[in-house]
């Protein structure tokens, strides 16, 4: 899973971090504390503190121009559903949304399926650990710019970051395929184990199991590459490296060769996904079982109907959140790669990084797009050491403390069927990126 707890909002022109605001240090069943919503800092592998998962951020990899109008959209018949679930893990982190993905050397049948893999709509391309594939399962090596030399990829998501080399493989989720699509093979013994300094700088590594709390990052985020145009004439630290025997060195990486978002590889439904959870209770849900659902408008079961088109900042992927006592939050995302809500209260208690009030606290808040056009939501939150007591892995009302954003993490999308559309795609609502509930 990727690990968050809110996401550190990136520059404009930077690319797309892959992590939206802070990957906080998992929760485990211990109860509030952990480390800081914005601190690199993390607890050590083994040792899941009981802090929160955040996200990746919603960088841009382009500048693609937003527009309203609306847009004709390919119909498909291609399968075009995943299972989703949220449930026990071995890292005891709650509020962890996963899936399978199969990867295939590209142009055969030669397939692995990994599980336990987190679905993270706040960041852009598959990174899987290169242990949770078979021994002497081969993919090819994608190259660094115009060399021979191996890639590597430094992936960072605010608490930390993912090394590894640059793979191509047939990315199959459901009926869909994305061929021969960029991934990152994290740990791959292709690239030398220890990350360049451009990279350890950045908190964690998350590089095996234990230290990611899950399989991979499935990336199904708002725009279509992890870096994009920033990366395409010059190397950016701490993104892309060429890796001969001798070592890496920091490269310029063009858009078909770098880690890339599945659903925007797919022949059709390939403009969003959307995430349809069911609602849990007060007290949480021992597990539930969703659904994931690709294309926008391009089949029945994927239909935005009366949904509230929220459109995105085309540069960094945040919409806008005011809150009834009127703080506004500029810098605002929709993500199931946190696994709480993230915001700046002064009314509750706080335990560690999470809140606890004394007694259920009520919110309402305006999410509103780049056009001004917004839409009410309503929300509790709960004490960390109540929900955390109750055993229970999926939670709507966990939240934890962002100094200066609004993350709506996993908890917003329970009881919702929440769209995320491609930047520079189209849909029936004009082009992404955007969100809609």
């Amino acid at each position: 899973m990727k690990t968050r707890t809110q996401r550190q909002p990136h520059a404009p022109g930077i690319g797309r971090r892959v992590a939206l605001f802070v990957l906080c240090t998992l929760l485990t069943a211990c109860g509030g504390g952990g480390s800081s919503a914005t601190s690199s800092a993390s607890t050590g592998a083994g040792t899941p503190a009981s802090a929160p998962v955040s996200a990746s951020a919603a960088s841009p990899v382009s500048t693609p121009s937003t527009t309203s109008s609306s847009g004709t959209v390919p119909q498909s018949t291609t399968p075009n559903v995943v299972a989703v679930t949220v449930g026990p893990t071995p890292t005891s982190t709650r509020n962890m949304l996963m899936a399978s993905v199969t990867v295939c050397v590209p142009g055969t049948t030669n397939c692995a399926s990994v599980d336990n893999v987190q679905v993270d709509t706040g960041s852009q391309g598959l990174r899987l650990l290169a242990s949770a594939l078979p021994a002497g399962f081969a993919l090819p090596a994608v190259p660094a710019g115009a060399s021979a030399d191996i890639a590597g990829e430094c992936a960072v998501f605010g608490t930390g970051y993912t090394w590894g080399a640059v793979r191509s493989a047939d990315v199959k989720l459901a009926g869909e395929v994305a061929a021969a699509l960029p991934i990152q093979l994290i740990a791959d013994p292709a690239v030398p184990a220890s990350a360049p300094a451009g990279c350890t700088g950045s908190g964690l590594a998350m590089n095996s199991a234990a230290t990611l709390r899950s399989n991979g990052i499935l990336g199904v985020g708002p725009f279509s590459a992890d870096c994009g145009a920033s990366c395409v004439n010059a190397a950016v630290t701490p993104w892309y490296y060429a890796c001969p025997a001798s070592g890496c060195t920091a490269s310029a990486q063009p858009l078909a060769q770098q880690v890339s978002n599945p659903v925007a590889g797919f022949a059709t439904d390939n403009n969003g996904v959307v995430i349809d959870l069911p609602a849990v209770a007060d007290s949480g849900a021992s597990a539930v079982s969703g659904s994931m659902i690709f294309g926008i408008g391009s089949q029945a079961n994927n239909a935005l109907g009366s949904a509230s088109v929220l459109r995105a900042n085309s540069g960094t992927g945040y919409v806008k959140t005011t809150t009834s006592d009127g703080t506004v939050y500029s810098l605002s995302y929709l993500d199931t790669g946190s696994n709480a809500l993230y915001f700046n209260s002064s009314t509750m208690t706080r335990c560690g990084f999470w809140y606890c009030p004394s007694s259920p606290a009520n919110f309402d808040a305006t999410i509103a797009g780049i056009d001004g056009v917004g839409a009410s939501v309503s929300f509790s939150v709960t004490s960390s050491t109540t929900l955390l007591a109750t055993g229970n892995w999926a939670f709507s009302n966990l939240a934890g403390y962002n100094a200066s954003a609004f993350g709506w993490g996993l908890p917003f999308f329970f009881g919702r069927r929440v769209f995320t559309a491609i930047a520079s795609q189209t849909t029936p609502a004009g082009n992404g990126p955007f969100f809609a509930f």
